[in-house]
């Protein structure tokens, strides 16, 4: 079988039927002559659409209250195998907020050392011999 997109209106029916019957993913298959991923990939595309905000964590655990049980890396395979990605953008900042500040104190505090006299410009700017 093809990529999900290959099935009909009426497969997806026979897909949606088999497992409102009771039928496991595995014995719909069976039955359908579907792969067993094709028939998951719909379940699990139904948790999602559900609520599309929710965390890997919350849709391994819907995905569990059927007949099948996944863990969350499997989940995670399926997820990015079917397109769905995280909203996280890829360029975070390379420091925190709660760093930036603490660097600014102590960036701020040197600054205070060398106005009272206690530190030496040296020792922030070192001088260099010329060779």
């Amino acid at each position: 079988m093809g990529k999900k997109g290959d099935l009909s209106i009426f497969e997806r029916g026979m897909v949606n039927g088999a497992r409102r019957t009771g039928l496991s993913i595995s014995q719909s298959a069976q039955l359908l002559g579907f792969s067993r991923t094709t028939i998951s990939r719909r379940r699990m595309g139904r948790v999602i659409q559900a609520d599309r905000r929710s965390t890997l964590t919350q849709i391994t655990t819907r995905f569990n209250r059927g007949m099948q049980s996944i863990c969350e890396a499997t989940t995670c395979t399926t997820l990015r195998r079917m397109d769905y990605t995280s909203r996280r953008p890829h360029r975070v900042p390379l420091i925190s907020t709660k760093n930036s500040k603490m660097r600014l104190q102590f960036q701020l505090s040197k600054i205070g050392e060398l106005k009272t006299g206690k530190m030496l410009p040296e020792a922030i700017f070192p001088v260099s011999s010329p060779h």
